[in-house]
């Protein structure tokens, strides 16, 4: 679909995509918001996510959990609408930029995915590490809005 990986030079230097998937057929990517630059998700796209990505000028992701290409935002209406796509230096990762209005973009119901933070320092049991909440307040239900779809989450 891509240019094939022929050497480092045009990897690094040239100007024609040239993506590395994993042994899986992925890639990473990071997705932010366009106004407040927060990071939203983490996800991953294969060659079929990325190719619509690009064309639909929506973001879309391959799930591992259930093993399909999922097109952001199609179930809670909270699509996530690209502005930019870039790729690191050695084309292994991409960077998504995207507009989701009001939106969210965390399948728990959190503007982002990023919504706990840890805090630094000694640790004296690691087993009780307590995370602060930054986000206070869902956008949406996630029993409602995905009543009856099983959660992408895996213990």
């Amino acid at each position: 679909m891509f240019k094939k990986r022929e050497n480092i030079y045009d990897i690094e230097e040239g100007n024609l995509l040239s993506p590395k998937f994993d042994n899986d057929g992925l890639i990473p990517v990071i997705t932010m918001c366009s106004k407040t630059k927060d990071i939203l998700m983490h996800g991953y796209m294969n060659v079929e996510a990325l190719k619509k990505t690009i064309e639909t000028k929506e973001a879309h992701y391959f799930s591992r959990s259930r093993k399909a290409i999922w097109h952001k935002g199609k179930t809670s209406g909270f699509t996530q609408k690209v502005t930019e796509i870039r790729i690191d230096d050695d084309q292994d990762s991409i960077w998504l930029t995207v507009d989701i209005g009001d939106g969210a973009s965390c399948h728990v119901g959190y503007r982002s995915c990023f919504y706990r933070s840890i805090p630094m320092g000694p640790i004296d049991n690691g087993r009780k590490v307590e995370m602060k909440f930054l986000e206070k307040e869902k956008k949406f239900d996630p029993e409602v809005v995905y009543e009856g779809q099983p959660n992408p989450t895996k213990i």
